[in-house]
């Protein structure tokens, strides 16, 4: 193997940030839902899909940098 072919340790470690953001943002989440549950129905539906989105935005910049060891 040429050192262009052998596997990068990045896509590894990239693997499990992302496997990490999920489970903090998940239990994030899950620890506002008592008091997100008081809410109106209406309401929650928003939280629930604007929470559902938001942790896909820190996921590009983590995706560049296992791919090509740079951030921006």
């Amino acid at each position: 193997m040429t050192p262009d072919e052998q596997p990068s340790w990045r896509k590894p470690v990239g693997v499990l940030g992302i496997l990490l953001l999920i489970v903090v943002w998940a239990a994030l989440v899950a620890s506002l839902s008592p008091l997100v549950g008081g809410w109106h129905w209406a309401l929650q539906t928003v939280f629930y899909l604007f929470a559902g989105i938001v942790w896909i935005m820190p996921l590009k910049p983590l995706l560049r940098w296992s791919e090509t060891g740079r951030w921006r």
